[in-house]
């Protein structure tokens, strides 16, 4: 539900049909391409028509309402949605959050040159802005698009994510709150009890990726607190570092299997079922 395949700004280890022909070998039913700056139907659809004939593979794409697409962009969201957009991620790389982090360039922008305008979504109250909550009116009414919390502040999460359930906004992911994000645990809790989906991305984990700079305990301590059924292990690979994305995210699964002592059925849930679920397939 979370992999960063090409056509992209940045130079990526697979595009979308390299992707199919390793997810068939690997008996994937489906995944989701992310992209930053670009909307990702276009990519995924025709990966899908043309490559599953033979496979039934599924796959998906979605919008991040970035600067690159105008923000919080009705318009653009709507066609992203009119293309078959499953996903619609809150800002990431134009998220003041990601900037203050990423001192620097960023290395998934590629050689783009124009300067993020950082976004912070909340006004002087705390209170979210009028175009981010015409958003979440967008994807209530659309209980097939999932909406994803992207790269913002706690505050920003905990305010999106609260009006978002009292607009009875159907599927929500919140995105690797554990890296970059700045929560704790308390809050990890918290949004998983508003119903939540908390995403474990395995890209981010030492040992397994390249660039992981979280340690393993972080999963034990986030199993501690959000029930099984609402955890998403999703993969977060496709950086030209990391290699081949379905072999390292496969050793992920082998962490939670053999060093954090799930069973089979659990890892199953948290990475088969609950995703398979969510994108409705």
């Amino acid at each position: 539900m979370h992999l960063h395949a090409g056509p992209s700004v940045a130079n990526r280890y697979v595009d979308g049909a390299e992707m199919m022909h390793l997810a068939k070998r690997a008996g994937y039913r489906g995944f989701v391409i992310k992209d930053h700056y670009f909307p990702t139907m276009m990519s995924a659809r025709i990966t899908e028509k043309h490559l599953n004939n033979t496979t039934g593979i599924r796959v998906f794409g979605g919008i991040a309402l970035n600067n690159s697409v105008g923000l919080f962009n009705l318009n653009a969201l709507d066609a992203a949605y009119g293309m078959g957009a499953k996903f619609v991620w809150m800002p990431t790389v134009s998220s003041k959050r990601h900037i203050d982090e990423h001192k620097g360039h960023f290395p998934g922008s590629g050689n783009m040159t124009v300067e993020e305008n950082p976004v912070y979504y909340l006004d002087e109250n705390g209170e979210l802005l009028p175009n981010v909550v015409k958003v979440l009116e967008f994807v209530a009414k659309r209980p097939d698009l999932i909406l994803s919390t992207g790269h913002g502040s706690v505050a920003e999460i905990d305010a999106l994510l609260h009006r978002a359930v009292q607009m009875k906004v159907d599927k929500i992911v919140v995105n690797h709150p554990h890296f970059l994000i700045g929560a704790t645990m308390d809050d990890i809790e918290r949004w998983a009890n508003l119903g939540a989906y908390i995403e474990l991305n395995s890209g981010v984990f030492t040992e397994v990726s390249h660039t992981g700079v979280v340690p393993h305990s972080v999963i034990r301590d986030i199993l501690n607190v959000v029930p099984m059924e609402k955890i998403v292990v999703d993969s977060d690979f496709g950086q030209m570092k990391n290699g081949d994305p379905i072999v390292h995210h496969a050793q992920f699964l082998d962490v939670l299997l053999n060093e954090i002592g799930l069973s089979e059925a659990q890892v199953s849930l948290m990475a088969k079922e609950t995703p398979a679920k969510l994108l409705g397939i």
